[in-house]
């Protein structure tokens, strides 16, 4: 398992890949800020890709959860656990925030799950 992010451009959603592109430096810049970021803790890299996900539901960011359930599911952990995270929200940001992230993992999990 990897905490590493995503580093090249041309496996980022549209917009993402194409700003990635643009300004290569700025990309390497942010890049290397979320190396450091994951690396300089003790927490392990499933831990941190659950904070990520976490992190991405309270910003209500659609596409921040998209990208963090498909790199969790790709670094081995079940989508029962991604929605055990949603639903973690629900005390702090309640239960229309954590039925929409239910969606958005679904719309990932279920996609995978169909895939051979």
């Amino acid at each position: 398992m990897s905490s590493k992010i995503q580093t090249d451009p041309e496996m980022l959603p549209a917009k993402a890949g194409d700003t990635a592109k643009t300004w290569p430096d700025v990309w390497k810049a942010y890049t290397a800020l979320g190396e450091a970021c994951a690396t300089v803790g003790s927490l392990d890299p499933k831990t941190i890709r659950l904070a990520k996900l976490a992190l991405a539901i309270g910003a209500a960011s659609e596409g921040a959860v998209h990208s963090h359930v498909r790199r969790a599911l790709a670094e081995g952990a079940t989508a029962e656990e991604l929605k055990h995270i949603a639903l973690l929200a629900i005390p702090t940001l309640g239960f229309p925030r954590a039925v929409a992230v239910l969606t958005w993992i679904e719309d990932i999990t279920e996609e995978a799950a169909a895939t051979p």
